[in-house]
């Protein structure tokens, strides 16, 4: 390629890719294996881009972080799983990432909590930060490096707390008594419901209450009021 025809197709020194076909190559790589991103672009493009060249290409970029406009008012701390690659025969290995989506955008990053939190604490940030995330320890970590305990409001999301209710199995009118409950931040009140039940997932469920107590909130009153929508992923209070 000439000179004058990279500059025409907008192609910068050293690359023989278009900027079409690249972010083709980034948006395939992201969602499926360099091997397959290869084949579903010459299924799709008729143009044969080697697996090594995606993996190249992915690597060679700079991400910029999202721009905050306004002070951020929401938090949302959660974890999700990455599978890496193996040789032929061996067991898969899968790793943990974590992320955080605000109002105004979602960073995330694998084995580096530290460029999350930093990032968020150098927004402006609102009083107070709402901070909503499940009962895992590792996410209540990173929400505890996020502003200042004052300044934050920490939330229980909806969805984790209804999930570990069920997974309490037994009397279903006692599960839906106790989830009208939590849904008004009754947590003592639930408690007592489980007191005498002998089985293991009530002990649990009792104790996960007790722990994640001052995170359990009157929902229904947040709710009505229409306050603080965002959840894990997507998942709202509501």
């Amino acid at each position: 390629m000439t000179t004058r025809q990279a500059e025409k197709l907008e192609v910068l020194p050293h690359r023989q890719l278009s900027p079409h076909l690249e972010n083709c190559c980034l948006r395939l790589s992201a969602v499926v294996s360099y091997e397959q991103a290869e084949r579903d672009l010459a299924y799709l493009t008729g143009v044969r881009v080697p697996a090594k060249t995606q993996h190249r290409l992915v690597h060679r970029q700079t991400f910029a972080l999202p721009e905050i406009e306004q002070p951020i008012e929401e938090v949302c701390v959660d974890g999700g799983k990455v599978r890496l690659r193996t040789p032929l025969g061996e067991e898969c290995e899968w790793k943990d990432y974590k992320a955080i989506a605000t109002d105004q955008g979602m960073l995330a990053n694998f084995h580096n909590n530290a460029q999350l939190t930093d990032w968020v604490n150098q927004q402006p940030l609102a009083k107070p930060l709402v901070c909503l995330g499940d009962g895992h320890d590792g996410i209540w970590n990173i929400v505890g490096q996020i502003a200042t305990a004052p300044q934050r409001l920490e939330i229980l999301d909806w969805y984790h707390l209804k999930e570990n209710l069920h997974k309490v199995g037994g009397s279903i009118k006692r599960l839906n008594q106790a989830e009208a409950l939590l849904w008004q931040g009754q947590v003592e009140d639930t408690i007592a419901l489980f007191i005498n039940c002998q089985r293991k997932q009530a002990k649990n469920f009792c104790v996960y209450l007790q722990k994640h107590q001052h995170r359990i909130v009157n929902y229904e009153y947040f709710q009505a009021e229409g306050l603080y929508s965002i959840g894990s992923y997507g998942v709202t209070i509501r």
